[in-house]
């Protein structure tokens, strides 16, 4: 039997997911340029 567990999410379409998906893409971007400059990126908000 496996030691981890895992959780499926359905992908949801509606605004709360939308809301979600642009501060994922807004974070991604913020840690892309922050490792191009050279600095280690922030996690979260």
């Amino acid at each position: 039997m496996s030691k981890t567990a895992s959780i499926g999410f359905v992908p949801s379409n509606g605004l709360f997911g939308r809301l979600i998906a642009s501060i994922d893409r807004l974070l991604m971007t913020s840690a892309r340029t922050s490792i191009r400059s050279g600095d280690l990126p922030y996690f979260g908000l």
